[in-house]
Parts: structure tokens; C-alpha cells; sequence
């Protein structure tokens, strides 16, 4: 059964027969886990370890392990810093920003791909200029060192197998109102928005395996928020970027991506708009969600290539990172140390 487009929310720390059926739905390929899915480590390698025995070809697992304040697994994990730390270090040591920056990212995708979590959603490519949901997750408030410091980053995540996915297009970090419960709009220029928040975005696409697009409403461009919107899908990330990866939507249970109606009314328009995969992330939006959804519907069924082309394969085993006895991963350890020393 080839996967489908939408990625879902599942309510706990075992595979119950409900989120077993949302998982086999046709419309679904692929599961967001999030801290109430985590326990212990010996949990999440028995819950992951069954979500991929589900379906052949199996169903992408993601995350948000960013650092900060947006860290899903924390116990028995490195606590990683907020990206915004490294800006900060940038100021005065740009160098070893950078290689903080590495070090973050492969650290964090390593850690990931150990326990056969594909894909984190990161890291953030938002410039920290004002917005209450952004903030410090962003590396900085200046295009060109989010830009040097998120192709680190990038660089680390291949380097450990993981794919990367920045967020969140076209920008979100300069503007108060927070999308989780606000409605968001920003009222610049596309112009404007070219030269600072785009930037980022536009200099990494080649690195870039995945973007996630901001539930933003940019009038001067379109009415739209930016995930339904085929002139920012479309028009300038594809045509004017020349971007070729996955685009995914942020969550469409959020409040600025109701504006356009019903569940199914958001999936379907952010597909025809450009996104190739959706993400609806809480249990009772996807129990909403999937009655609605017609399973012979051969539109919801279309997402392989997306798919597969996201999955992780991680450069050391589990078995290597063990024994520590692959050449270059003695290294890891210390990386681990000096993450942690960043957080306070």
C-alpha cells in the first residue's frame, strides 16, 4: 500500500488497535511523535520498532527535536541548546559557532536515527526579530548568519543520515503574533520580505531536503495563509527558488490554519497548493479528520515518492555508537558534553 500524504498525531506510549487503524488508513504515511509518546528509551525503541512493522512501505516517523524550548525527548537524551545560543556565540567567535552549529545538528540526528526516528524537523530558519513563538529558536536576527550557521547545521544532519527540513518558509520570526493561537499576518512587501526573512530559505534550497511553510498570511502577496497559497508554493519557491524538495505543512490543527474551513477542506488545499505532505497532529483532529476521507480516493494515496526519499539511514549503528570504536565517533562524546555546558 503505497503511503499517504498526511502525517498524524498519535495519544500515547503504546500502539493501541485505534492508532493501529488511523495508521493504516490510506490517506496516512507517516506519524509526528511527541513528548506524550515517550517514556523511557526502552518505550520509544518498542513503539518505534512497531509503527515500522505496520506497513510495507513503511510509514516515515518524525519528531521536533530542535533544542530549547522545542525538545521532545529529553530524559536519557543530550540536552541540546537553543539555536539562538550559537547566535549569540556568533558575535564574538564565529568559528566556533559554526562548529557548534555542526555539532548540534549531527549530535541531535545521530541520537534521532538511533532510535529509528527518521526526520527531525529542523533546524528553524527564521530570523529572531520579534515573534513570541520564535524567538531563540531562530539563530539570529541577521539573514547571513542564519544562513552560515543553518548550513552547519544542515551539514551536521547529513553527515549522521538524516535529511533536513527548514522552517519555517517564507518567515515567521518577524512578526509578535503566535500561529499555535493568533491569527498571524504580516503586512511587508514582498520586497522586503525578499531581503531579510526569504534569504535564509533562498541560499540553503540546494541543501535543503524539506521545508515546512508557515501559517502566515502576507496580504501584499496573497490572501491566503502561506501554506495554501500556490503563488508561494508554486510561484516563488519553486519557480523563482528553483527548490525541489518536500514541502510539508506546519500543523493544520493550529489556529492561523482554520481560516479556510473543515479538516479535510485545510488537507485538500494545501495538496492542490504545492504541499506534498500535511501534518495533522492532534489525536482528536485526526479522529475528525480520517472518517471524512473517502479510502478508495485515489488522491490520498500518492505520497510514496515523497516518502521514501525522507527516510533516515544513519552513518553509524547502534552497535558502533556502543563501542565507540568507529574512527572519528570517539568525538561524539565530547560534542554531547559541550552542547550540554551551552545550556546552562
Amino acid at each position: 500500500m503505497e503511503p499517504g500524504p498526511i502525517l498524524i498525531g498519535i495519544p500515547g506510549t503504546v500502539l493501541d488497535d485505534q492508532a493501529r487503524g488511523q495508521l493504516m488508513h490510506p490517506a496516512v504515511g507517516g506519524v509526528v511523535l511527541f513528548t506524550r509518546n515517550f517514556s523511557s528509551r526502552e518505550q520509544l525503541d518498542t513503539l518505534v520498532e512497531a509503527i515500522r512493522a505496520l506497513r510495507d512501505p513503511r510509514l516515515l516517523i518524525c519528531i521536533d527535536q530542535e533544542g530549547g524550548r522545542v525538545q521532545r525527548l529529553k530524559d536519557g537524551f543530550t540536552r541540546l541548546p537553543a539555536l539562538g545560543i550559537l547566535g549569540r556565540m556568533n558575535e564574538s567567535d564565529p568559528v566556533k559557532a559554526q562548529d557548534m552549529a555542526y555539532r548540534h545538528g549531527r549530535v541531535m540526528a545521530t541520537e534521532m536515527l538511533e532510535y529509528g526516528i527518521d526526520l527531525s524537523f529542523a533546524p528553524v530558519l527564521d530570523l529572531d526579530r520579534g515573534s513570541s513563538v520564535i524567538g531563540d529558536r531562530a539563530f539570529s536576527p541577521n539573514p547571513e548568519v542564519v544562513t552560515n550557521l543553518g548550513g552547519a547545521y544542515l551539514a551536521g544532519m547529513h553527515d549522521a543520515g538524516m535529511k533536513t527540513t527548514g522552517k519555517h518558509f517564507p518567515g515567521h520570526g518577524s512578526i509578535l503574533a503566535d500561529s499555535h493561537v493568533d491569527d498571524v499576518l504580516d503586512t511587508r512587501c514582498l520586497a522586503d520580505i525578499r531581503q531579510t526573512d526569504l534569504e535564509p530559505f533562498r541560499a540553503l534550497a540546494p541543501q535543503l531536503d524539506a521545508l515546512m511553510i508557515a501559517h502566515v498570511v502576507y496580504p501584499e502577496v496573497d490572501s491566503l495563509p502561506a501554506g495554501y497559497s500556490p503563488i508561494w508554493l508554486k510561484d516563488i519557491l519553486r519557480n523563482e527558488l528553483g527548490y525541489r524538495g518536500t514541502v510539508f505543512s506546519d500543523d493544520l490543527g493550529m489556529h492561523a490554519a482554520k481560516s479556510v474551513g473543515s479538516l479535510k477542506e485545510r488537507t485538500l488545499l494545501c495538496l492542490q497548493a504545492g504541499c506534498d505532505l500535511v501534518l495533522v497532529c492532534l489525536p482528536q483532529d485526526v479522529e475528525a479528520l480520517l472518517p471524512a476521507l473517502d479510502p478508495a480516493d485515489s488522491a490520498w494515496c500518492r505520497a510514496g515518492a515523497s516518502i521514501s526519499r525522507l527516510y533516515g539511514k544513519a552513518t553509524v549503528s547502534r552497535a558502533e555508537l556502543a563501542s565507540l570504536k568507529k574512527e572519528g565517533i570517539k568525538e561524539l562524546a565530547h560534542w554531547k558534553k559541550s552542547l550540554q555546558t551551552l545550556c546552562g
